[in-house]
């Protein structure tokens, strides 16, 4: 049976591989340039950041990782967001993503919670 830790870290990966999709379909414009480049930095940090916050050699430590995971999962929420609200690409094309970026910075922001009470 899988650990919670090895399914996060896959699903992390099958994220950032999203976003790299997705950075990949973006307009060539300069504005989408710009904002493509912020949710590719930010989309796939969530996956990196993840996996160091699984090799964290304290609680301390831990709570300081996974707090990196928390700030770059907003992030990426919101330049998801802004790609909708300024038009750049259609909002149900980035429903999918959204949900998905959304539901992991939950899990992170409970898990942050979580390691700081115990």
């Amino acid at each position: 049976m899988r650990k919670l830790s090895d399914e996060l870290r896959e699903r992390t990966k099958q994220f950032a591989l999203h976003v790299i999709d997705l950075f990949r379909s973006l307009p060539h414009t300069e504005e989408a340039r710009v904002l493509g480049r912020q949710l590719l930095r930010s989309g796939t940090s969530v996956a990196a950041n993840y996996r160091a916050a699984c090799r964290a050699r304290s609680k301390a430590e831990f709570v300081a990782k996974i707090g990196v995971v928390v700030e770059e999962s907003d992030e990426t929420v919101f330049w998801l967001e802004l790609l909708a609200d300024s038009h750049i690409l259609p909002a149900p094309q980035l429903d999918g993503l959204l949900t998905e970026a959304n539901e992991l910075l939950a899990i992170f922001a409970a898990s942050q919670r979580t390691a700081r009470r115990n």
